[in-house]
């Protein structure tokens, strides 16, 4: 029976600062890229998953994950969780949501026909509630 290839921690840190991607790691240790995401997982030098559940509370269909609404709530998720976004993504999500909150909108959500443009619930919006959260984390920043 062959031996599993192992991967060496200390050159993988070196190798992930130096910018190699996780195909090239993968064929620089001689496994799969999966492989490679496990080790650096395990020597924690992957960034941590990002939990989007309370932006996108709905189980979305494949063909709408991708859609406007959905990836600006994702940004702004990711933005509330710390992450670095690329500046113009930041801004495209700030305005849309900030242009639903000021119209006294939020978004509602249908398997079968997507994202829709609602009346806001006079309780609270889910939207405003993202972009709240958004604006926190940059404002800590």
């Amino acid at each position: 029976m062959a031996r599993r290839p192992t991967i060496d921690r200390a050159e993988l840190a070196r190798l992930v600062a130096e910018g190699r991607s996780v195909r090239e790691l993968a064929e620089h240790f001689g496994v799969s890229e999966s492989g490679v995401l496990q080790a650096k997982r395990a020597a924690g030098l992957a960034k941590p998953m990002l939990d989007h559940s309370a932006a996108i509370p709905w189980k979305l269909a494949r063909r709408h994950a991708q859609s406007g609404p959905a990836t600006n709530l994702r940004n702004l998720s990711a933005v509330a969780q710390g992450r670095t976004l690329a500046p113009e993504k930041v801004n495209t999500a700030l305005r849309w949501a900030q242009r639903l909150v000021d119209n006294g909108l939020d978004v509602a959500y249908d398997p079968e026909r997507g994202f829709a443009e609602v009346p806001a619930d006079p309780r609270g919006s889910h939207v405003a509630q993202v972009l709240e959260a958004a604006r926190k984390a940059l404002q800590a920043d």
